[in-house]
């Protein structure tokens, strides 16, 4: 029995018409078809996505989908969008291994949560800078006053009176805070 080979076809003597061999670019079956334990045809709609060199993400992905599921969704989707939805359901399939009750909804929650948490420790801290933004403002407002009341000679009044046309006098004169500040 002599064989003939050719880039494209296989030919023997036996056979009636020549056999097409898989594209030169795929070598060996896809994970999904070595797992499977079937033979890998030229338009594999599994083999783009679950190379030969990595069966754990096919493995994965079977486990909890099963073959004929994962076929199915990527033959309903177009090729574009086939890629996202196989890595969408390898990330469900390894959060249903961790969390088999809530998969990756338990994952989002916990996130969420984390998230929540975030935010109340973020507002937390910007109230306290708010905080001592104010207090760094009275004090600079106290140091201006006994600025002025060094450069301004007074009266001997009471103390809330002083305080009170000093109040008024930085109402009424907002840069002066400043410029009392740096002289």
């Amino acid at each position: 029995m002599e064989h003939c080979y050719t880039d494209a076809t296989i030919t023997s003597s036996s056979y009636p018409s020549p056999i097409p061999l898989r594209s030169p670019s795929v070598a060996s079956p896809c994970a999904a078809c070595k797992i499977l334990r079937r033979r890998c045809v030229e338009k594999c709609v599994l083999a783009p996505y679950f190379p030969p060199n990595d069966p754990l993400k096919f493995t994965i992905a079977h486990r909890i989908f099963g073959a004929s599921n994962l076929t199915k969704v990527l033959q309903e989707l177009p090729e574009a969008e086939r890629a996202d939805a196989v890595s969408s359901m390898v990330y469900e399939a390894n959060a249903r291994q961790r969390d088999p009750v809530y998969g990756s909804a338990g994952v989002i929650s916990q996130l969420q949560n984390q998230v929540n948490e975030l935010q109340q420790q973020l507002a937390m801290a910007q109230a306290e800078i708010v905080n001592m933004q104010s207090q760094q403002a009275n004090l600079m407002a106290l140091i201006c006053i006994e600025k002025w009341q060094k450069k301004i000679p007074h009266q001997h009044h009471s103390y809330d009176n002083d305080y009170q046309t000093n109040m008024s006098f930085l109402d009424e004169n907002p840069g002066s805070l400043l410029e009392h500040v740096s002289t």
